[in-house]
């Protein structure tokens, strides 16, 4: 499928891209050629073939659900200029 002068125009527009005049060939051969390979991609065979998430087939590893590291709120709230019941206050941003 061949792109014409006005589709590169308004793909441009549509992308808010500003492109000069003279850039308009370049972009009509390689949008074009883009087009072309979606096309032949769509003629591959794929039967009944199901959608993967991933192409290699694997499990995630998982980790253990435990507690690894020793609660320092006290300490890492220690130097902040105001804490109420373990929260650190802030100044009010919205009326």
């Amino acid at each position: 499928m061949a792109l014409s002068k006005q589709d590169i125009e308004y793909i441009a527009q549509l992308a808010r891209l500003e492109i000069d005049v003279d850039e308009i060939p370049d972009y009509q051969a390689k949008l074009g050629q883009i087009i072309e390979f979606i096309a032949e991609l769509e003629q591959a065979e794929i039967g009944d073939l199901l959608p993967m998430a991933h192409p290699l087939a694997m499990s995630q590893r998982l980790r253990p659900d435990e507690v690894t590291e020793v609660n320092e709120r006290e300490r890492l709230q220690a130097n902040a200029s105001e804490t109420f019941d373990g929260l650190y206050v802030v100044p009010r941003v919205l009326e």
